[in-house]
């Protein structure tokens, strides 16, 4: 209870202290943006150290699997789409013929 009075008292003795525009204000948010700036640079370096890194024989081996995957449905879908489109043309022209 103690601590909640204290704590009231001096804000209102810093309301008191602060009128008007104070050109410290926006000084202190470049100064507190450029710490968080540094804070956010160095939880990124920690989190980095973290990270367990594939080797470069994993990255080889699911790149070709990735490679070879994307070629065979590209084929698939070609030869599908022929065969549909002889389709459309088959059965389009059976009935304008008739």
């Amino acid at each position: 209870m103690a601590d909640a009075i204290k704590t009231n008292r001096e804000e209102r003795e810093n309301d008191r202290n602060v009128s008007g525009f104070s050109l410290m204000e926006p000084v202190g948010k470049l100064g507190a943006t450029w710490k968080n700036f540094r804070s956010y640079l160095h939880d990124v370096r920690v989190e980095m150290r973290q990270v367990n890194w594939p080797s470069r024989l994993d990255v080889w081996s699911t790149t070709i699997v990735v490679t070879v995957t994307v070629a065979f449905f590209g084929v698939y879908f070609w030869i599908t789409d022929l065969v549909f489109s002889r389709l459309y043309v088959i059965v389009n022209g059976y009935f304008r013929h008739n």
